[in-house]
């Protein structure tokens, strides 16, 4: 069962940039199994599986993200709850490298009948500012050698099919600052509150879905200090690469504007492009479909921004696959449906059997 690797992984620590501990656990996890495991440069777990007489066939790549979206101060212990295990983390995305591995260890003992090769890797910067830093190096390193990309994340019953773009901005206002009556400087934090009045004013279209979000925001020192400096992060999606475009350079209008009418400069940095627009689903959907119905679960589409948006600019078939139960994600009370977990790994080996039963191009 998966629950055998579930606790461990969600009580590793990894924070977005900070994955090795989780990585170094998974690498072990997967030795010990009998398993090959490799390290690349940007910290990705890999592992290939090609049988004799698979060589040169395209690959299909399964990948789970090692990271997180908490601290590492942030305390991780998971709580058994009967049905429920409960803690930050625990769904999202231990619970998806739980089936994966779990899934490496059902095959050393029933291997499945391997047609091409099956990789398997345990990815860095999924979350937050991490940009899909670990799928993309993965698909830009090996594209040649792909034939498909699964990214093994999300609820089990949800495919995601399209991938929404995603630009990110870190705002930085800098003044002079200075003593709150003994100067007349201008201030960092009145650019910060016209940015982000700017920001909510601007006209997003409803068709198709384009949002906007000023997810951080902090500057100054004191209260009797002019504020010298002050930074905000943004975030524009969209289902559509022109109104990305669009809403991308009116944002930067305005973050320009904020600070030139509030008299200080601006430091603005592009800190995540993630690519949008269509996965090249193909044959994956249909097998996606067969895997749910194997678990007897009807498959719900989604758009979203996940691993597989990495795959859109490749031309990749690529899909994202959910296998567990849960709720209150990216929240610290996140909890995971122990039940649920074997019907996503059984989901999970389906998919994989019948992208191998495929036939050869």
């Amino acid at each position: 069962m998966p629950l055998t690797y579930l606790t461990r992984i969600a009580q590793t620590p990894a924070p977005t940039f900070q994955e090795e501990a989780r990585a170094e656990l998974i690498a072990r996890l997967w030795s010990d199994l009998g398993y090959v495991t490799e390290r690349d440069e940007v910290g990705n777990v890999l592992t290939r599986i090609t049988p004799p007489g698979t060589e040169g066939r395209p690959a299909l790549l399964l990948a789970a993200h090692l990271d997180t979206v908490f601290g590492g101060q942030t305390d991780v212990t998971v709580h058994d709850e009967g049905q429920r295990l409960r803690g930050p983390g625990v769904g999202d995305n231990s619970a998806s490298l739980a089936v994966v591995t779990a899934m490496l260890r059902d095959f050393r003992t029933a291997p499945p009948l391997l047609r091409r090769p099956l990789w398997v890797a345990a990815n860095v910067g999924e979350e937050g500012l991490g940009d899909l830093r670990g799928a993309k190096h993965l698909l830009a390193a090996h594209r040649p050698q792909l034939g498909a990309f699964v990214a093994v994340d999300g609820y089990l019953g949800v495919a995601v099919t399209q991938a929404v773009g995603v630009r990110r901005y870190r705002a930085q206002f800098v003044g002079p600052g200075g003593h709150s009556w003994g100067d007349q400087a201008p201030s960092a934090l009145h650019a910060l509150g016209l940015a982000i009045s700017g920001l909510y004013a601007l006209h997003l279209p409803a068709q198709p879905r384009t949002t906007l979000n000023v997810g951080t925001a902090a500057g100054g020192n004191s209260v009797n200090s002019i504020a010298g400096q002050a930074e905000l992060l943004l975030d524009l999606r969209s289902l559509g690469a022109d109104e990305l475009a669009a809403l991308d350079s009116r944002a930067q209008d305005v973050l320009h504007r904020a600070a030139r009418d509030a008299g200080v400069s601006l430091r603005l940095e592009r800190v995540g492009d993630r690519p949008g627009g269509d996965l090249h689903t193909g044959a994956l959907l249909g097998m996606a479909h067969a895997a749910a119905r194997e678990v007897r679960v009807d498959l719900r589409l989604a758009a979203s921004s996940t691993d597989a948006n990495a795959a859109a600019p490749h031309v990749l078939p690529a899909l994202a696959f959910g296998v567990y139960r849960g709720g209150n994600a990216h929240r610290e009370d996140e909890w995971v449906e122990k039940r649920s977990l074997a019907p996503g790994l059984t989901a999970l080996k389906r998919l994989v059997a019948l992208y191998q039963a495929a036939p050869l191009a």
